[in-house]
């Protein structure tokens, strides 16, 4: 990283929101877009990585109170992350930039591949760099849990409820929501009598007059975060009744002005208008990750709505987790198939299936975060609030081993039997992971590069 991107506060209270440009960072939000893979787990690790390690464009705890903010909201808590961190940098034109190029190469990625899937089916070559790439992701969401359990959980209690968390999902699955409300009433709870136990005994925070000079693992002094743990809010991000109001309206003539237009144009039950309709409860629905709602989706889809069929939503399912950005970006799939199918093959009308569904999906997340991130900004350093998103923080820690069991199980015994190969790509993929310390997008582009080499030599011993 160049000292042009995160250079030096001079000040504890200034609020140097200019220095690093909307168009650097808009640069920096297409990449992560482009390799942001291995669901949320991944790409919350990812942004953590980027922003907070290497850029040092916030501090860990200003990450981490905004990380707990998204894991409240129904929607894919990365996506949500990146528009607040875009929008706490630039505004609301930083929020909406950094969400949309997060999501948009995921939309331009699975729009391809739903294309190619719906005139030739599934190529070998595909399955072939699937096969390779989840037991990737797998290694991906294992190192997310560990390296997110080094840094947050620092006390027994904290342990205590990431554990707790871990079996209330993996053993008695309990419903997400419920998980996070416990976790919330325990810190809650804990906060108020023993707040000494959610806290590092030597750790607590400077006040706000001392200086605080991180240091790096060599014994150098690290650069100060450009939003440091006491850098003041910037004006754009401070609560506003007036600003509260103009988002607001601005949120309701996106959700109303289409779904009207797309009402005239063929009808309140037409299909455009049904998807926007189902897919915006889908997202008010969507609490605890892409796996807790898509049976929902699922149900809708094929069985309500005859918009493709099961075996098709389970091939989708396949081509979501593969791609770039979160993995309820299947719904896109889901959308391209419907068009398709509804209008026996017309790419235009599945493309436009395509668009209603993500824009419907997804404009709840960006509606959430720009309502309600200067509220959450307000709230940084108070202990009411800040001891049941501390502990909300840990259950994540249990929440994303959870997940890393659910696809254990079909990636590494995919028909009850174990499967070596996946086996020992997890294995590889971890030692590059934690030894080598290669980059997400590095390990992605060697799995698939071994998977169409696998099915290319497969052609070539063949004839």
């Amino acid at each position: 990283m160049t000292s042009s991107l995160t250079p030096a506060l001079t000040t504890q209270s200034a609020a140097p929101t200019s220095a690093v440009s909307l168009s650097e960072a808009s640069r920096f939000w297409l990449k992560l877009g482009l390799v942001s893979f291995g669901g949320p787990a991944g790409q919350i690790a990812l942004l953590h990585r980027e922003l907070v390690e290497r850029r040092r464009w916030l501090s860990e705890r200003r990450f981490l109170h905004a990380l707990n903010y998204c894991m409240l909201l129904p929607g894919p808590e990365a996506t949500q992350l990146a528009t607040y961190l875009g929008w706490l940098m630039h505004g609301v034109p930083g929020g909406l930039i950094a969400g949309g190029l997060f999501l948009a190469p995921s939309v331009l990625v699975l729009t391809a591949l739903a294309t190619v899937y719906a005139l030739w089916g599934q190529l070998p070559l595909l399955v072939s760099v699937f096969a390779v790439l989840k037991p990737t992701v797998l290694a991906i969401v294992l190192v997310a849990a560990w390296r997110l359990g080094l840094r947050t959980l620092r006390t027994p209690v904290l342990i205590g409820i990431a554990v707790a968390a871990f079996l209330a999902l993996a053993v008695l699955q309990l419903p997400y929501p419920l998980v996070v409300v416990g976790a919330a009433l325990c810190g809650l709870v804990v906060g108020r009598w023993r707040s000494g136990l959610l806290l590092v005994p030597g750790h607590s925070a400077p006040p706000p007059q001392q200086s605080s000079s991180p240091t790096s693992s060599a014994g150098m002094p690290e650069e100060e975060p450009i939003h440091g743990d006491h850098t003041s809010t910037p004006e754009h991000a401070r609560f506003s009744r007036r600003r509260l109001a103009l988002t607001l309206l601005a949120w309701g003539m996106a959700l109303l002005i289409p779904l009207a237009l797309l009402t005239a144009a063929g009808g309140w039950n037409g299909n455009l208008a049904l998807m926007a309709r189902f897919f915006s409860r889908v997202a008010l629905l969507s609490f605890g990750g892409a796996y807790a709602v898509l049976p929902y989706v699922a149900q809708g889809a094929v069985e309500q709505f005859g918009w493709l069929s099961a075996g098709q939503m389970v091939d989708g399912l396949a081509l979501g987790e593969t791609t770039p950005g979160p993995l309820i970006m299947v719904v896109a799939f889901v959308g391209f198939m419907g068009g398709w199918n509804s209008t026996e093959g017309s790419w235009p009308a599945a493309a436009a299936a395509t668009l209603v569904t993500v824009w419907f999906t997804f404009l709840p997340s960006f509606g959430f975060i720009l309502t309600g991130a200067p509220l959450v900004e307000a709230s940084r350093g108070d202990l009411r609030l800040g001891a049941p998103l501390t502990a909300i923080t840990a259950a994540v820690v249990g929440v994303i081993a959870s997940l890393a069991v659910f696809l254990a199980g079909p990636v590494l015994w995919p028909n009850g039997r174990m499967d070596p190969a996946a086996a020992l790509v997890v294995a590889l993929a971890l030692l590059v992971l934690v030894k080598l310390r290669w980059s997400v997008l590095q390990l992605i582009g060697a799995a698939a590069a071994i998977g169409a080499g696998t099915q290319l030599l497969a052609k070539l011993v063949g004839s």
